[in-house]
């Protein structure tokens, strides 16, 4: 029995590769003699085996992409949630932001008091604001030139034929007409698909992270090729569809502006008006604008308080403004100042001060009942 736990020492303590088959060691535990227990397995006995790596097609990559996969790279569309670090509206800072409101959609800057934008359905709201922006422009030059050209018999005291102004019954089927073929227009297209068209694709590419409607007011058109002008890219065309939003609110609030006025007193609106008549207001006023916005800035609309501030060069630009007002009025005044000293030379001269008043009396004296 010595013998044999002996030779069971000495067996434990040896190499055991030269009697198992070659692989490798992962414990440095050693068997003991009196039990011979199994040494623990332990995670690390299976070799560990590297996972294939996955790209992460979250984050943008550099190598260009297949286009025809319909996949755009993220720095190539519009991205979501521009105001979502705003609380408050950057247009009214005293109310909240409207959660739709987010900055992703052309002329979105938060205004929206009524809350219009999350009773009704989003979409169908920017829609309309596009047709009657369009609308509101074509309306805010025909309405002057209307009044300014048409013959007598079209307009009703002058003023351009209107629900508050009264129309004639030629007028009257004209309106009808009109109104009938935007209403049919509106109804074609109410629900159209416009993914289908070229303009189309290229919005749903734009507005691919933002939803899956594309672009409102979108109807294909566009024979000059202006959708290009500001940048032929989604900032390019966001700009663009800025630009449109801006005028057309403008004209909106311009036509209610006439249809009121015309209203409450009965005159056309280009009567005495400063931009349909020559006179020296209007361009000293454009002068006036475009120097007061080289000097002057309003602050950020979303940072409280708002504020009229100089702009980058503004202050300087005022500086030179008064120097160059204070060199005219030394020169006008230096100028005056010598004329008068010719003047009174000549006086002396001449006498020319008095001539005036000796003329009178020579007048005078040629006719006996003055």
């Amino acid at each position: 029995m010595k013998f044999s736990a002996i030779l069971l020492a000495s067996l434990a303590t040896c190499n055991t590769s030269a009697f198992a088959p070659s692989r490798p060691i992962v414990s440095s535990k050693i068997l003991s003699a009196a039990t011979l227990e199994a040494p623990e397995s332990t995670a690390d006995a299976t070799p560990a085996v590297k996972e294939p790596v996955v790209a992460d097609m979250a984050v943008e990559k550099d190598w260009p992409v297949d286009q025809s996969a319909n996949f755009v790279k993220d720095s190539e569309r519009l991205q979501p949630g521009r105001y979502n670090d705003v609380e408050n509206s950057i247009a009214i800072p005293f109310l909240p932001r409207p959660t739709a409101l987010d900055g992703s959609h052309a002329g979105d800057y938060g205004f929206d008091p009524l809350g219009l934008s999350e009773k009704l359905d989003f979409y169908a709201m920017q829609e309309s604001e596009v047709r009657h922006s369009r609308l509101a422009m074509l309306a805010a030059i025909g309405w002057p030139m209307s009044e300014m050209l048409a013959p007598s018999w079209m307009l009703q005291n002058g003023c351009a034929p209107s629900v508050l102004n009264g129309v004639n019954p030629l007028t009257f089927l004209s309106i009808v007409g009109f109104l009938g073929a935007a209403g049919w227009f509106e109804l074609k297209t109410s629900l159209r698909a416009s993914q289908s068209t070229p303009m189309g694709k290229m919005h749903e590419q734009d507005m691919g992270a933002v939803w899956k409607y594309g672009v409102a007011g979108d109807y294909n058109w566009d024979p000059l090729n202006l959708y290009s002008s500001c940048g032929d890219d989604f900032k390019g065309r966001k700009g663009l569809r800025d630009v449109e939003l801006s005028h057309g609110r403008v004209a909106m609030l311009g036509i209610t502006y006439f249809a009121a006025w015309e209203a409450l007193t009965g005159h056309p609106i280009v009567e005495n008006n400063m931009l349909f008549h020559p006179n020296a207001l209007f361009p000293a006023l454009a002068l006036a604008y475009v120097v007061f916005t080289q000097i002057f800035e309003v602050s950020e609309l979303d940072q409280y308080p708002i504020e009229l501030r100089y702009t980058n060069e503004g202050e300087m630009k005022l500086e030179r403004l008064k120097n160059g007002v204070s060199d005219i009025v030394k020169k006008v005044s230096s100028s005056t100042a010598e004329q008068k000293d010719n003047l009174d030379k000549l006086d002396e001269k001449f006498d020319i001060y008095a001539a005036p008043k000796k003329l009178e009396t020579a007048l005078r004296a040629t006719y006996k009942y003055w």
